[in-house]
């Protein structure tokens, strides 16, 4: 028989369209099962995902690396989760502060959280640009509240510290659930008027952020800034705020208009 998946014409059409694509497409096939390097691939991107919801997060280093922001000395917190592995099975238990609370109240716009979330390698490896592109991205239309490294964190972690900093909008960016693509991807959640209370259906995400191969850092806090001024112009963030950073005209200047 003739084994066309393998085949030079197929080998090419698939090396161009994984070009455009982190997923496993196109893999070929020995026999009746996928090729040992394949197998062995895949093996290892699901240990890499293993490995980065797991791996501890040094608090010292990453604080230094964003006091050098100049947005001053990050405040610490920690969630009700008293290990990693209650953490994982207690997802309830992410979304409370610890008592006491270090946060305090500011006179401050925003407020923004690094959270390790389920990947703390992401925050680690692209905490620190994010928000200095969120900064820069924000800084001279917004007052910023300090920063605030949370860990052993959900989203919703985010709406109780808001509350206590006392912020209008709330960013909670937070290391996303790795899959056998990609671990170290962060994700920012918007909250306006952030409360405790709030569901996800009262938050905007901007997802994927991992550059190079995912959204990059100055896009991303584009995005965000975009989302910040619906929200304030709307009064809510949620599913009533859209991001309309990539519309674009159905017609171009000076072109006929489409006809039904």
């Amino acid at each position: 028989m003739n084994d066309t998946a393998n085949s030079p014409a197929a080998l090419r059409f698939w090396a161009d369209l994984r070009r455009s694509t982190q997923a496993r497409i196109g893999l070929g096939r020995t026999g009746d099962a996928l090729p040992t390097t394949e197998v062995l691939a895949l093996r290892a991107a699901h240990a890499a995902a293993r490995d980065a919801v797991h791996e501890p997060i040094d608090v010292d280093a990453l604080a230094a690396r964003i006091a050098e922001l100049g947005a001053g000395d990050p405040v610490r917190v920690t969630s009700r989760a008293r290990s990693r592995s209650e953490y994982l099975r207690r997802p309830d238990l992410g979304r409370l502060p610890a008592e006491p609370t270090p946060i305090r109240a500011e006179d401050a716009d925003l407020g923004i959280v690094l959270a390790d979330g389920l990947s703390p390698r992401a925050l680690t490896d692209h905490g620190p640009a994010l928000l200095a592109a969120l900064i820069r991205e924000l800084g001279p239309k917004h007052t910023l509240a300090t920063p605030v490294i949370a860990t052993q964190a959900r989203v919703a972690l985010g709406d109780h510290l808001g509350a206590a900093m006392g912020v209008r909008t709330v960013l909670v960016l937070i290391g996303e659930r790795p899959g056998l693509s990609v671990a170290d991807s962060l994700g920012i959640y918007l909250t306006h008027l952030p409360r405790p209370g709030r569901t996800d259906a009262d938050r905007n995400c901007v997802s994927n952020i991992h550059p190079p191969d995912g959204l990059g850092y100055a896009e991303a806090a584009r995005v965000v800034a975009g989302l910040v001024a619906g929200a304030w112009e709307l009064g809510r963030s949620g599913v009533d705020l859209k991001d309309n950073s990539r519309a674009t005209p159905l017609t171009a200047p000076h072109s006929p208009p489409l006809s039904a």
